[in-house]
């Protein structure tokens, strides 16, 4: 597989790796200029820093350099093209075409090639040659107006998330086609969009319009559209060391987790008469005023406040209740749950050391897709890729 993507569209080829391709990633000579972006490693080779971002999202590739804005480039690609499945590019719309290397005319030398095509907005529509990345991409999105407190500006969503979103859509689209290719034996030319790729994190917002004809509208940590009477509940809860995910739920599970929430409160004399009065095996949220979710919320929130993250987790499980921690990326790394099932791997960083990656996303025959390399640097392969070039003839 070639990978002509930047930002927007290197998870594609770290999917694919991940799943057993070999894919080459091709830079300009000197090399991506988001190896530069920050947070930053140590440098292997006295370039200067190199970016974590660049580490994580190309792992597993092999790395050669081309200058395609030269005739001699172009035809190293061309010839690259002519053995691969999949050529996956996230250029201008029209740029391959500019250079006679179009999908079509791609295929006429490999009638199965599977070229993804990854952009801010498709390959054709009145946004087509804007230029956009995650801040431009959540916004026209939708997703900035769910995102923030409901007095407040809209917010972008921690780090960079259009990226992810368009890179597992075009992996997706891109065995899609190699599931066709099994069948007809002809390639195709799959064309995502990073608009339309984000639309699947809202896809429940539409919903509500459906349903009921209310637009959602940004609720900060509150949860809104649940009740008819247009009361908001809360999602996200202080403790003593963080935050908590935990709404009141209706319903077989959430009267379940109602009622083992006050037994819990009881035990640490918290649950106030009234509240062990309800009856919750007929409890339901729609029909809730905000007086009344504010009055269970109370008692709620002061004895969450009591605990920490571990303590809630244990609790809630041994209860059998609905409800999660909100971990940071510290907890992350050191979730017991990730450790047991082997997930991060150390690789090698070229240099004498390794890396800790996030390994393979999922355990294929109780073993976990394997990182077989780190991200290479600037040009690493190119002797050895090019090499195979000029050795073998094109199937």
């Amino acid at each position: 597989m070639l990978d002509l993507t930047g930002p927007l569209g290197f998870l594609a080829g770290k999917v694919l790796a991940d799943l057993g391709a070999d894919v080459i990633k091709i830079e300009p000579p000197g090399g991506d200029p988001s190896r530069r972006w920050p947070p930053h490693r140590p440098p292997r080779d006295g370039t200067g820093p190199e970016g974590l971002f660049w580490q994580a999202c190309n792992a597993g590739k092999r790395g050669i350099t081309l200058d395609l804005e030269i005739e001699e480039g172009r035809r190293t690609l061309a010839r690259l093209a002519a053995r691969v499945d999949f050529l996956v590019e996230s250029l201008p719309p029209g740029t391959l075409e500019s250079w006679h290397l179009g999908p079509a005319e791609l295929r006429r030398a490999n009638p199965g090639l599977i070229t993804v095509s990854i952009t801010p907005f498709g390959q054709d529509g009145p946004y087509r040659d804007y230029a956009a990345f995650d801040l431009e991409l959540m916004a026209l999105s939708g997703a900035m107006s769910l995102a923030g407190d409901a007095e407040g500006e809209p917010m972008r969503a921690s780090v960079p998330q259009a990226p992810m979103w368009v890179g597992v859509e075009a992996a997706m689209g891109a065995l899609t086609a190699l599931a066709h290719r099994a069948v007809t034996r002809r390639g195709q030319h799959v064309d995502v969009s990073a608009q339309a790729a984000v639309l699947a994190a809202l896809a429940h917002a539409p919903t509500f319009w459906d349903i009921s004809g209310v637009n959602p509208q940004r609720a900060g940590i509150f949860i809104t559209g649940r009740s008819v009477t247009g009361a908001k509940m809360r999602a996200f809860w202080p403790c003593r060391d963080g935050w908590l995910n935990f709404i009141i739920y209706g319903g077989a599970a959430g009267r379940h987790t109602n009622r083992e929430l006050v037994a819990w409160m009881k035990e640490k004399d918290m649950a106030p008469d009234w509240m062990e009065a309800i009856d919750w095996s007929r409890f339901e949220v729609p029909s809730l005023t905000q007086e009344e979710v504010d009055r269970l919320e109370a008692p709620i929130g002061a004895f969450l406040a009591t605990l920490t993250k571990l303590e809630f987790l244990d609790g809630a499980v041994r209860r059998g209740m609905l409800g999660y921690p909100v971990s940071t990326v510290a907890e992350i790394h050191r979730d017991p749950q990730l450790r047991a099932r082997a997930f991060w791997q150390e690789v090698p960083d070229g240099a004498g050391g390794t890396l800790r990656h996030p390994g393979g996303f999922a355990l294929v025959n109780g073993e976990r897709l394997a990182l077989r390399r780190g991200a290479p640097a600037v040009g690493e392969h190119n002797r050895e890729v090019l090499g195979e070039l000029t050795a073998s003839p094109p199937p």
